[in-house]
């Protein structure tokens, strides 16, 4: 099967095809558990059914042993199997015993109808396209434009929600034929050709005010020493982790080191801008628990020389910077370990952002005043480039604080562009009147139509939606595309079932106290690590973008978007893109993350060229 001869890379140890009739699905395997005895795909023991599996399930074993007892038995030692014969015995109820990450199909072929299924946060993805009563599907975006029978076009709207947020929005993909199963969700395929689209999990939050401090503490560190602990041994490979001397990646490694008999594998991404640079801190860590370090230096060179390499493994445009270092990263652990944990996802889940504590604060405040500071918004740049950094962060804040909801004011402050530049950059193109005042209320709209069925806090409705939406189609995708380009499988323990359903039952003010954003996690690993390390400045995984876009990158970034032909498309203002470059060069506007954007998309739009 062609679609997957698309992704060795995220399987290269084996792969299966099975065909029946008019469908036909296949998998490329990364071995990881039961490592001579899980080749894909597996069939029940009456032959009936038929799966393929990207993922991995934590609680196999305890499921097996279940299902044993219920009557099943089995001819592997895997997860697989066991996915299987969990839904046989339990059929849609299974995907919630299921902890773990997964993109799963299963084929009826009795009924022919087919089950696809996405974990519960988004871990894994996977995409469709229904076109011409065909149903195609895959974990990347490339198994699809292999099949030249069908249309992809590119979405103007998916190219707004890109040079919006820096990431196209799921469901939405690139092209207007394909989509994205958004987490917690199936989809089925009956015989009739009809597709249903239900969804089996969706977060809500149910906080409960009855345990102190301390006992929210001890829960925390019980469940994430179980989590870390579970997802360790799950694996017949050495497990290392990604490290940056942060709070959730030092979290990952300490309770891996007070559960290990042997040294951990850590691997972290240095910059020679000391700035930008926490790799001092990783280091400092990973003395303090012993572990087997290894550090990266990055420079301009490259990332300007991987950049091209990046965008082909994300398949559709991706601006986030920091997938330069994640790759780099990637990299460095595959040459070491097939297996690495990350702390993603502990930001969403318990307000670690600064973002959170700015809708914290700017929700306290009174409705006139949070309508009155929109029109600093729209201050003209200063006269002291210095200042200007400042002023567009404090312009971002001030222009969603005076919208109606925490949700709203999420889809406000996670631009990467703003609305009045924007409507520069789309003056006189496809995407022109997409930027009026009331844009934002119509997309949050969109997603959450009554907030408070969310929650009445609309710091709550801020943070659900960093969860349900930048969560999948930001982090994890980064880190998903990232790590299995170098054959690496990254498992983020924050994602375990039972960290999340803690999270959602713990009160705001317990995970945002005292203007400290994950306030319980910090207190319950404080003990494991330096003294001190916990309480630098969160820093996140930043690239030096503007000053790289002043110097080597931005010869690369004119090249690309002149050879491209993006400037022919009907996207893009050439003219305000020439503005772009020379605001950026004098200082007089920090453009780095636009150009970084842009960038991107044109190396996106010659490579669609090669489907």
């Amino acid at each position: 099967m062609r679609q997957c001869d698309t992704i060795v890379h995220r399987g290269p140890d084996s792969d299966g095809v099975f065909v029946d009739g008019d469908f036909g699905f296949g998998m490329r395997r990364l071995s990881i558990i039961d490592l001579p005895g899980s080749d894909q795909p597996i069939f029940s023991e009456d032959g009936r059914h038929a799966i393929v599996f990207n993922g991995e399930i934590y609680n196999y074993r305890a499921l097996r042993d279940e299902l044993t007892g219920l009557g099943h038995r089995f001819c592997t030692s895997g997860d697989t199997e066991v996915i299987l014969a969990a839904w046989r015995q339990w059929a849609d109820a299974a995907w919630q015993r299921l902890d773990g990450m997964f993109a799963v199909a299963i084929w009826d072929r009795a009924s022919r109808c087919l089950t696809l299924a996405r974990d519960r946060i988004g871990i894994k993805p996977l995409y469709y396209s229904w076109q011409n009563g065909t149903l195609a599907f895959g974990s990347e975006l490339k198994t699809l434009l292999v099949l030249r029978h069908l249309r992809f076009d590119p979405e103007p709207r998916a190219v707004h929600d890109y040079f919006s947020f820096g990431h196209v929005r799921g469901p939405r993909s690139i092209y207007a034929q394909v989509a994205v199963l958004p987490p917690g969700h199936l989809l089925r395929l009956d015989q009739d050709a009809q597709l249903e689209r239900p969804a089996f999990w969706q977060p809500r939050y149910q906080p409960s005010p009855t345990r102190s401090l301390d006992e929210w503490t001890e829960a925390f560190r019980t469940r994430w020493l179980e989590a870390v602990r579970s997802q360790m041994v799950a694996a017949d490979v050495d497990v290392g982790a990604f490290l940056s001397g942060g709070v959730d990646s030092s979290a990952v490694v300490a309770a891996m080191a007070k559960q290990s008999d042997r040294p951990i594998r850590t691997f972290t991404i240095g910059f020679a801008e000391r700035a930008y640079d926490e790799a001092p801190y990783a280091e400092a860590v990973a003395r303090h628990l012993g572990c087997v370090h290894r550090t990266l230096t990055i420079d301009p060179q490259k990332a300007w020389k991987v950049l091209p390499q990046i965008q082909r493994a994300y398949d559709e445009p991706f601006a986030d910077p920091s997938a330069v270092p994640t790759w780099y990263l990637s990299e460095l652990a595959a040459n070491e370990v097939k297996v690495a944990l990350s702390g993603d996802g502990g930001d969403e889940l318990f307000f670690g952002y600064k973002r959170h504590l700015t809708e914290r604060r700017v929700g306290q405040l009174s409705p006139a005043v949070r309508s009155g500071m929109r029109g600093f918004a729209e201050l003209p740049p200063s006269p002291f480039p210095p200042l200007n950094r400042v002023l567009q962060r404090w312009q971002k804040t001030a222009r969603s604080a005076g919208l109606p909801s925490g949700a709203a004011r999420f889809f406000s402050k996670t631009q990467i562009t703003s609305p009045a530049l924007r409507r520069r950059l789309f003056a006189g193109t496809l995407l022109d009147g997409r930027d009026g005042d009331e844009a934002v209320i119509a997309l949050a709209d969109e997603y959450y139509p009554d907030p408070t069925a969310i929650s009445a806090d609309g710091l709550e409705q801020f943070a659900m939606a960093d969860l349900q939406l930048n969560l999948p189609s930001a982090m994890l995708t980064k880190v998903d595309r990232a790590s299995m380009a170098h054959s690496l499988e990254v498992r983020v323990p924050m994602m375990a079932q039972s960290i999340v359903s803690l999270a959602l039952t713990m009160p705001a003010d317990i995970k945002l106290r005292n203007g400290t954003g994950k306030y319980p996690v910090r207190a319950a690993v404080a003990p494991w690590l330096p003294v001190g390390i916990l309480d630098r400045r969160k820093q996140g995984f930043q690239m030096p973008v503007g000053e790289w876009f002043r110097g080597d990158l931005d010869g690369f970034a004119r090249e690309v978007w002149r050879d491209s032909g993006v400037a022919s498309a009907g996207y893009l203002n050439v003219e305000a893109i020439e503005t772009l470059f020379a605001e950026h060069r004098i200082g007089r506007r920090d453009h780095g993350r636009v150009l970084y954007a842009l960038s991107i998309f044109c190396l996106w739009w010659q490579g669609q060229a090669a489907f």
